[in-house]
């Protein structure tokens, strides 16, 4: 049996066009569901306080979060009472491009 080590990006393993991208939504559906966990919502509450239809709630807390853009997820973090802050860091030399990191608390 081979054994690899992970790159820390589960989509990256199993080499997704679009990994990064997915691990950030992956972060943020998190996020919403420990959110929606804590205050204790149910998914029509969350329907109502977001806009997004109850399937689409119901959908993104079981992971399934391709139809949902990492913008329409941060304005839900930020409807369900959450600060969101984005920061753009100096620039790199123009040989190295630049990454997007979240970090969630």
């Amino acid at each position: 049996m081979i054994i690899e080590e992970s790159t820390g990006n589960v989509y990256d393993d199993i080499h997704s066009n679009d990994a990064d991208e997915m691990l950030i939504k992956a972060k943020l559906a998190a996020k919403i569901g420990e959110v929606i966990k804590h205050r204790r919502l149910t998914q029509v509450k969350v329907s109502e306080l977001t806009g997004l239809p109850q399937p689409k709630v119901s959908a993104l807390l079981k992971g399934q979060f391709r139809g949902i853009s990492e913008s329409k997820m941060l304005e839900c973090l930020a409807r369900l009472g959450r600060d969101v802050r984005i920061v753009v860091g100096p620039a790199r030399p123009r040989s190295k491009p630049g990454h997007v990191q979240l970090e969630v608390s």
